[in-house]
């Protein structure tokens, strides 16, 4: 008996010892095209084809380039009607991008992929940089918070909607709080939950609204 038992464990462990290693790998970042116009606080969209579009950003004037993940390229693309940092830039559901405000701008454009230019649209009630965009279930897209410029410590409260079909920004209600570069989530129900951001420049505080 004790031999029997004795040649089942060897088997046993020959058995497991010549399975194969499983392989183990981690994310890793790897180099890609680079772009043609260095930028910060710019606006980085991901289009219907697959594509990429960039725009804006400080020290990058009103240029804009498409980044093609199968080439691993970036070309220029049309560029904006004024240059903008820290604009927001938010895909619509006809594969159009809004590019909205910037510091000390009101006014905002869209992107039209199939023609690879930029068209004005209506202007914000409110000068706004830093703020949120969120494309909500009808279409229309919410603009809420950000501050005025750097000049001003004062962040705001104002919220509006874009509606593409007619291109007008119209004002709907105050968050309960300012808020400077909140995050903007669209939750199952339609409703979006604003989280965070400081209400005055470089005062940061705990606030949600929804």
């Amino acid at each position: 008996m004790q031999i029997k038992i004795f040649t089942i464990l060897i088997i046993s462990i020959g058995i497991v010892a010549s399975l194969p290693a499983t392989p183990q790998t981690s994310p890793a970042f790897t180099p890609t095209g680079s772009m043609n116009t260095g930028r910060a606080g710019h606006t980085a969209t991901l289009l219907a084809d697959g594509t990429v579009l960039v725009a804006g950003g400080w020290r990058a004037g009103n240029t804009a380039e498409i980044y093609d993940p199968e080439t691993k390229k970036f070309t220029p693309t049309g560029a904006m009607t004024t240059q903008r940092w820290w604009p927001t830039a938010t895909l619509l559901k006809d594969g159009r991008v809004l590019v909205a405000g910037g510091l000390r701008i009101a006014s905002a454009e869209i992107y039209d992929p199939s023609t690879g230019t930029f068209e004005p649209t209506g202007n914000m009630n409110a000068v706004r940089y830093g703020h949120a965009a969120t494309l909500l279930p009808n279409g229309k897209v919410l603009i809420a918070g950000g501050l005025f410029d750097t000049s001003s410590d004062l962040g705001l409260a104002s919220a509006e909607l874009y509606d593409p079909s007619t291109g007008i920004f119209t004002l709907t209600s105050n968050m309960r709080f300012a808020q400077f570069s909140p995050t903007a989530t669209l939750l199952p129900d339609g409703k979006v939950l604003l989280a965070s951001g400081p209400d005055r420049y470089g005062t940061f505080r705990r606030h949600t609204t929804i």
